[in-house]
């Protein structure tokens, strides 16, 4: 998956140039206009000096003190959703005791109580995570808008850097919790440790890739279903109360339709806000599919099957419910593809951790090539012991490590290194095999440069041959 990634990029990188070529935006303006609020908002004016003409000024060290505090915001809503993390933690160590104490005499119950409240603060937690979704995303928009930043592009890439980053956090940071440091911390018998005076919460008898894989379809399953949700639902009834707001007396949608002519019913439909909250959705999922795809090797279908769902629902969403979007010249997905490199280098180093420190991969190779190759008493194998003389011996039981751990230590860096090594090295060899512009591409780009210097050839000999005609 994590070769899939790089190589899905490459292919983009080709794709993005084969339709620049095609709808003529390889030749895009550097020059860009003052968005309309800047010019409105701006306490001065300047001479540009390419231009030469007078335009919207803000001061840029009063942006630069605006961006500071916007950064400010972003660390201590970082901190919120870390806080509601800490509190998950809380509530299912919690509840997983009071359920075994409550309902002890039942085996079964007793058995499932972490499973009981594993899945309920995953539930939990991804209320959570779309309710903080909503607020940062406005808040978000409101500090961009307060930095008074000159242009449209710039404006978009600060408010998407702003937004991704906090959802990033808000997203994943369950699912790392979960798959590099649950269960690292729970001490021994007789010296157990505690968060706030609650023992820590360890992994499961199937170990922590399974409690990673059920967050994972909870949390990315479930927000895909609320979503969809939301955007199949949501516009009907936006667009039922913005026509009955405007047209009190026509109840019925065909009498407004036939008495209406077809610019004025797409007036009474919803304002396109953009494709902001489709290419969030998309970048997000991209990373549950990439940075956890060793845990949970079924995301790649979900996302495939939402995909699937998620094109249909756009489609009559765009189509009948909202107004036909103003078109704005682009040259690429602008910073959505930086976001998209940053995931896929974090994926790979996440699946080499996984793979390396989270999984029992490595433990079974170590154990099949050192002690038995049928893997009989591997279990015994990972469990610490203690001899009866030492504990008679000493009061204070302490635990060492024996070298075997510091051997398995050794080899999982390693396996991480090499890894990472081997996929960033393919990555690197295909980026310099394969061109970013396609040969075909390439060749119509040289033919039109040809035939405009051509062209302006034979403009300038017909303009001497003019010239010299009438002296």
């Amino acid at each position: 998956m994590s070769l899939w990634a790089v190589t899905f990029l490459e292919y983009w990188k080709r794709t993005c140039s084969t339709l620049s070529h095609r709808w003529d935006f390889l030749s895009f303006p550097e020059q860009e206009c003052p968005r309309p609020e800047f010019s409105a908002m701006a306490p001065m004016t300047t001479r540009n000096p390419i231009t030469g003409a007078e335009e919207p000024y803000f001061p840029e060290n009063k942006r630069f003190r605006r961006t500071v505090t916007g950064c400010m915001v972003i660390i201590i809503m970082v901190a919120v959703v870390l806080m509601f993390l800490i509190a998950i933690i809380l509530y299912r160590t919690i509840i997983s005791v009071v359920i075994y104490k409550t309902v002890r005499t039942n085996s079964f119950f007793g058995i499932s109580a972490v499973t009981i409240a594993s899945l309920s603060g995953s539930v939990l937690n991804l209320l959570v995570i779309l309710m903080l979704s909503k607020i940062y995303t406005t808040l978000a928009d409101i500090l961009t808008r307060w930095e008074m930043h000159r242009t449209q592009t710039k404006y978009e890439d600060m408010f998407i850097l702003k937004v991704f980053i906090f959802q990033f956090v808000n997203f994943y940071s369950t699912p790392v919790y979960i798959a590099f440091f649950k269960g690292r911390f729970v001490g021994y018998p007789g010296m157990y440790k505690t968060l706030f005076g609650i023992r820590n919460e360890d992994c499961g008898v199937g170990g922590c890739l399974i409690d990673l894989a059920q967050e994972l379809l909870i949390i990315m399953v479930g927000k895909q279903i609320i979503n969809n949700i939301e955007e199949f639902v949501s516009p009907k009834v936006k667009v039922w109360w913005q026509r009955n707001k405007m047209h009190p007396l026509l109840t019925n949608k065909a009498q407004t339709m036939m008495n209406v002519s077809p610019w004025e019913a797409d007036y009474d439909l919803l304002v396109c806000e953009g494709l902001f909250g489709e290419y969030l959705e998309m970048v997000l999922q991209f990373g549950f599919i990439t940075i956890f795809v060793a845990a949970c090797p079924l995301a790649p279908l979900f996302a495939l099957m939402n995909n699937w769902v998620e094109i249909r629902l756009d489609a009559q969403k765009f189509v009948t419910q909202y107004r036909r979007p103003v078109v704005e010249r682009a040259q690429n997905i602008g910073i959505w593809f930086p976001i998209l490199q940053f995931i896929t280098h974090i994926a790979v180093i996440s699946n080499a951790f996984l793979i390396a420190f989270t999984s029992s991969f490595v433990p079974r190779l170590y154990y099949r090539y050192t002690r038995n190759n049928t893997l009989s008493g591997f279990v015994n194998f990972t469990l610490s012991t203690a001899p009866e003389s030492y504990i008679q011996q000493h009061h204070n039981i302490s635990c060492d490590h024996l070298p075997e751990f510091y051997e398995l230590l050794v080899i999982r860096l390693s396996c991480v290194i090499i890894f990472e090594h081997v996929v960033f090295f393919i990555h690197r060899l295909i980026d310099l095999i394969v061109p970013d512009i396609p040969e075909d591409v390439e060749l119509k780009m040289k033919r039109e440069h040809y035939m405009a210097k051509q062209a302006l050839a034979e403009n300038k000999v017909q303009h001497l041959l003019f010239e010299l005609y009438f002296l």
